[in-house]
């Protein structure tokens, strides 16, 4: 093996490559910085259990996760039942006239009843969850790099998080079925960077050590939001369902005000974007070290080529590749079946004849041992086995589920969420290792929005299986196994370092190809 030549550090003022460096050189200390990384691990490793920040940026995730499944008790269909003498319809709309059934319980527990749209198409019933989702897959797409520019992680978060809460609060005013589909568009489009940009500055507030519990965290926060909700919901089940985005919304919105006044940004985007006094401040308070006064051998690294290659230059770099287009197809499938299966199945608990209330908190429950079991595996296992045993139980439960009812019904869909939470997370790992650093953020909010795609999708079958199991359960089941065959055209990426740059992963693919066919 040949040693690469040791390259001596660059000198004050000195432009390496793409990188101009600044080093002043007043400093009585020698240190030698040569990334931004390193940067913020030379004084946040002495800052041990500073989390109060990346703890503040986690309680999005609860936020987040409350307004992603708030339709499953907004729009749950109502009980009804017969006032005639004969009467043996499962659906009040198989009645002859309405005179014949009433509502069990006032009209403003649900949106169906309110809005008078109980018989109603799957289309017309799927609307608002639809909206939600679809809001979710062009505020993605079309913010997914609003972070990452000038606008900064924390003022992502900050307006991200705020426009949400307001939306969810507007909508508890809604007159009519399209302003509340309207305004559950704009708080998808909101809440897409919320979970991300907060996730992001959380463990980039931190130094390596505790960059594993902050994720944890946001996985632990995400869960909270989830068993909350069905708490809620239940407190507030003989109530209007406006109280319901009330709930929700007010404490996100105060949160938001407390975001605004007492988050820190990001001191590696300050110092990738080249402010220099504003990193060193923020770092100040976020070590909170007194015996430090300033930092006079911090190094800046500012690329003048990211800045000048737009938003958009590493979409532009990822699609110029065949085989990245081709893993970004591969996994983007797979995503789709995972995502109906994700956002489905919280959907589908109203077609289980169990407690809505009950099973949301078992659902929610099951999300969490989830993440423990892709943390253990991700270790142990490869990428592509595990993600087709996850589809291959999530899928075959869910069918299953069609020729059952009750709890044993409600039993394998915990399993079937179990699996399809599983994937998702095993996918989001799976999709770092594929891409390189270059175009890893842009490669990963697209298959978050084929994902998010699945979600769009999954209201209209969930309505559609109200009156057929298997229009849900079954087609969820089918969908995710089929999709999950595409992990057979990825690499697998297990025990494989990543890579930073598109030739060094093409590199890396004749290298293993040299592998597989040695010249004779």
């Amino acid at each position: 093996m040949v040693q690469a030549p040791t390259v001596p550090p660059p000198s004050a003022g000195e432009t390496t490559g793409d990188h101009t460096v600044e080093i002043n050189q007043n400093s009585s200390k020698t240190t030698v910085i040569n990334s931004i990384d390193d940067i913020v691990e030379h004084y946040m490793s002495a800052a041990a259990g500073a989390l109060f920040f990346p703890f503040l940026a986690c309680l999005a995730w609860i936020f987040d996760s409350q307004q992603t499944f708030i339709n499953v008790f907004s729009d749950k269909p109502p009980p009804w039942h017969c006032t005639s003498s004969t009467c043996n319809f499962t659906t009040p709309c198989d009645l002859p006239s309405t005179a014949s059934w009433s509502f069990s319980q006032p009209r403003k527990i649900s949106t169906i009843s309110d809005f008078s749209i109980e018989c109603s198409s799957p289309v017309l019933l799927a609307l608002p969850a639809s909206s939600f989702y679809a809001g979710c897959l062009v505020g993605g797409l079309s913010l997914a790099t609003l972070a990452d520019s000038r606008f900064g992680r924390k003022n992502t978060l900050i307006l991200s998080s705020l426009t949400m809460s307001l939306a969810a609060a507007l909508t508890a005013f809604s007159p009519n079925l399209a302003v509340y589909a309207a305004l559950r568009f704009t708080c998808g489009f909101a809440r897409a960077n919320v979970g991300t940009s907060a996730f992001v500055l959380s463990s980039e507030l931190v130094s390596r050590r505790y960059r594993n519990h902050v994720s944890i965290l946001t996985f632990i926060f995400s869960t909270t939001g989830f068993l909350t909700l069905p708490a809620i919901a239940f407190l507030n089940r003989a109530h209007s369902w406006r109280l319901l985005y009330l709930y929700t919304s007010i404490p996100s919105l105060f949160y938001s005000i407390l975001l605004l006044f007492f988050m820190k940004e990001s001191p590696r985007w300050l110092l990738l974007k080249g402010k220099r006094k504003e990193a060193i401040e923020t770092l100040k308070k976020l070590t909170s070290l007194k015996e430090i006064q300033s930092f006079p051998d911090l190094a800046v690294t500012y690329s003048k080529k990211t800045e000048s290659e737009g938003l958009y230059s590493a979409a532009r770099i990822l699609f110029e590749k065949p085989w990245a287009l081709q893993r970004l197809a591969a996994i983007m499938i797979m995503s789709f079946g995972v995502g109906l299966m994700y956002y489905g199945m919280p959907l589908n608990l109203g077609n289980l004849n169990v407690d809505l209330y009950m099973s949301a908190a078992l659902n929610a429950a099951s999300e969490l041992p989830s993440a423990f079991v892709v943390f253990f595996l991700a270790n142990v296992v490869s990428r592509r086995r595990s993600l087709i045993g996850f589809v291959i139980v999530s899928g075959g439960c869910s069918l299953a589920c069609t020729a059952m009812g009750g709890w044993p019904a409600m039993v394998l869909e915990m399993v079937a969420f179990f699996g399809a939470c599983a994937a998702f997370y095993m996918e989001v790992i799976y999709t770092v290792e594929l891409f390189p650093t270059c175009v890893r953020n842009s490669a990963l909010a697209v298959v978050r929005q084929a994902v998010v795609l699945g979600g769009v999708a999954a209201p209209t079958m969930v309505a559609a299986g109200r009156s057929r199991k298997f229009l849900s359960f079954g087609v969820f089941g089918i969908v995710i196994i089929l999709c999950g065959v595409f992990i057979v055209f990825l690499p697998e990426t297990r025990g494989r370092a990543i890579s930073d740059t598109m030739e060094e992963e093409e590199h890396k693919m004749m290298e293993g190809r040299k592998n597989i066919y040695p010249s004779s």
